[in-house]
Order: structure tokens, then sequence, then C-alpha cells
């Protein structure tokens, strides 16, 4: 009897194993904190870092890095179920809690991200004072660097790609390197912070639900009579938003900003969870698929960018790197936080729905709506995200045309 296994097997093999050793680290509780689905991250990024390239060495002869293309696929397709879920879920009270916090939500969302960008340059200038005359000292790698870690620490994709588009090609890896770093930090810190906080104010969390699950739903008037379904799940709804999405995510504004596959399918996906049909054709699919859809998108995605980024991580890792990025991932939540609670005096969920939000945080949303109980906190995360999403591009082209 023989074994033997091709690359797209070995793939699947990898995937449902990390998901298992994941699910079961994440719910390790230690003193009510636990990872929940970040475990799966975390031990993404560790079988990337110790088999990740000995997958890709092993059927490089079969297709040219095979593991990276296809972890890409799983990367976006699990964006892609998520984002379009949490978009669905959102939509019947995005419009009103939009309306009633727009203001607040636009400032915090700048707040974040520009904290952030202050971080980075504070991060660069240190850098350069530590490396400047050092052998093989490069202030643009430097800067790519530095770039990437904020990316990374902000979890934002957009931003990563936006950033290695404005370098030189040759400083491309640098990017990447940073923001596999920062990455890390910048899931697990949110995902700990939204549960940490909660019991640092030691706040009544059934007052805080109440408090955020007061926007009424409804924004429209619903449809009185029987609407016509698709199909019994309403599968045919959501492709179709995330047909819809990732064509309007391809749109280029000003030749170099795109909202990308997550905001275009959160855009659309609010739309028709906020409709909820046309004319009698049903827009929205069932709850108990949306909230399986979202668990399933976020384990997923998370697979996906854990093993990518764990097979740079050991190979390009500085300690001082990794401080760097802690630093780009607290300050910005510490002061949001700070300017939402005492300024915008907007309530806890709210705020912190607005925090993982601004911090393109895809994770931390999924460990939110387990710690509250409740999916109305995407709203929040919804409302800024899409400021969140055009600040940190900014930014992060700012840093590199400008240092």
């Amino acid at each position: 009897m023989s074994f033997s296994m091709n690359a797209a097997n070995f793939l699947m093999l990898s995937v449902f194993a990390i998901a298992a050793v994941g699910y079961i680290l994440g719910r390790i509780t230690i003193k009510g904190i636990s990872l929940g689905t970040a475990g799966v991250f975390v031990i993404a990024l560790i079988y990337g870092a110790f088999f990740g390239i000995h997958f890709n060495s092993k059927f490089v002869l079969e297709e040219v890095n095979y593991a990276s293309q296809a972890l890409k696929i799983v990367e976006n397709l699990g964006l892609v179920f998520f984002v379009t879920s949490v978009g669905f879920i959102a939509g019947p009270n995005f419009f009103k809690n939009m309306k009633k916090n727009f203001k607040s939500y636009v400032l915090l969302g700048f707040v974040i991200i520009f904290s952030g960008g202050i971080a980075a340059m504070l991060c660069l200038l240190v850098a350069r004072g530590l490396e400047s005359g050092t052998p093989g000292y490069d202030p643009q790698q430097l800067t790519a660097i530095i770039t990437g870690l904020l990316s990374g620490a902000l979890t934002s994709t957009p931003a990563f790609s936006a950033t290695k588009e404005a370098v030189a090609a040759n400083y491309q890896d640098a990017v990447t390197v940073g923001y596999g770093i920062a990455y890390l930090f910048g899931v697990i810190g949110v995902v700990l912070f939204v549960q940490l906080m909660p019991r640092i104010v030691h706040a009544d969390m059934k007052e805080e639900v109440r408090k955020i699950t007061h926007v009424e739903t409804g924004d429209v008037e619903k449809y009185k009579g029987k609407l016509l379904e698709f199909d019994d799940f309403g599968f045919t709804p959501f492709a179709l938003a995330a047909v819809l999405g990732i064509l309007v995510g391809s749109v280029k504004l000003f030749g170099f900003f795109s909202l990308t596959t997550t905001g275009g399918t959160l855009l659309i996906s609010l739309i028709f969870g906020h409709f909820g049909h046309v004319g009698r054709a049903d827009l929205m699919p069932s709850k108990k698929v949306l909230e399986t859809f979202r668990e399933l998108g976020l384990m997923v995605f998370l697979i996906g960018a854990g093993v990518s980024g764990g097979m740079s991580f050991v190979r390009y890792f500085k300690p001082i790197y990794f401080v760097y990025g802690i630093v780009m991932t607290l300050l910005p939540m510490i002061l949001g936080y700070i300017v939402a609670r005492y300024v915008l005096k907007l309530n806890l969920l709210n705020i912190l729905g607005s925090i993982t939000g601004g911090m393109t945080s895809t994770p931390a949303l999924g460990t939110l709506i387990h710690v509250a109980g409740t999916s109305n906190v995407a709203s929040a995360y919804a409302a800024t995200y899409p400021i969140a999403l055009i600040a940190v591009v900014l930014v992060t082209q700012f840093l590199v045309t400008v240092f």
C-alpha cells in the first residue's frame, strides 16, 4: 500500500487541520479572555512559518508558487463571505445609525488612522536614528518597511496594496515584510482590546446591548405580502451582492483609488440589507445562512492571511519592528477610545464597533459580535470602515511620497 497526495489535497488537508486546532486554541479561556476565532490565525501563522516554505518547494514543480496563489484565493474567498454577510446583517440598521452618528463616525475614523500615521512617522524617525550609518542602511527600504508595518498594524489590505504600488519595484518585498510582521499583533491586539475594555470599565453588558439596540430596525417600510424567494436559503441574492460588490470594488477612481473587494461587497450588501426586497423579489438570505457564512468566511480569511504571513515572518523578523507595530496598533485604539468616550459621548458598543471599523479589523468585529451577543455592533463597524479605508490609503501613500 502506498500513500501519495497532490498539491490540492495537501492544501485542503492543511486548511481543515489549521481550522480544527485553531478553534481548540481559541476556546481556551484565561480569566474570561480568549482568542476566539483569532486562534485560527495564530495556528495559521505558526504553520506558515514552519511549513509554508516547505509546502511551496514540495509542489513547486507541479505549479509555480502554488501555495501562495492558492492561499490568496482562500483568503479573498473568506473575506467576501465575511464582509458580504456583515453588510446584509448591518443593512437594516446601518443608514439610520449612520444618520444619527455620521459626524462622530467620520471624526473617529480620521482620528484612528491619522494617529496611526503619526505613530508611523515617529517610529520611522527613531528607526532612522538607530539604523543610520549601519552597513547596508537604505532609507527608502526602511520607509517601505515602516509603511508596511502601518498597514499590518491596522490590518488594512487596501493600504498594503496601495503602498506596494507606490514604492519602487525593488522595495515591494520590504512592504510585504513589514505587513507580515505587524499583522500578528494587529489582529490579536484589537481582538483582545474589544474583550478587555468592557472589563476595564466594568460595563453592564446587558445595558450596553440595550443602548445599541435602541436604534430601531426597519429603516424602510416593510413589504406587506409574501415575497418571492429565489431559493430556500437566499444563496442567490448573496451571490448577486458578492458579484456586484467585486465589480464595484474593481473600479478605480482618480486613477489609483478603489474601494477594493472589501469595500465594494460591503457597500452592495448594505444596500441589499437596507431595502430587503425589490418589488416582490426577496433580497435577504436567511439569518442562519448569514451567521454561518460570517463565521466560515472569517475562519477561511484568517487561514489564508495567516499562512501567507507566516511564510515571511521568521525570515525577516526583527524584534524592534514588532515593537513599532505594537505602537502603531495601540496608539490609534487608545486615542480613538478617549475621543469617542469623552468627546463624542458614544456608548461602549458603538465605540468598540467603531474602533474595529477604524482599525479595519475584520477578525475583531467577529470577536465583538460574540462578546456583545448582538450583530448590531456591525453597524458602527460598517459606518467607520469606509472613512478609515480612504484615510489609511492616503496616509500610507503620503509616508512613501514624503519620506
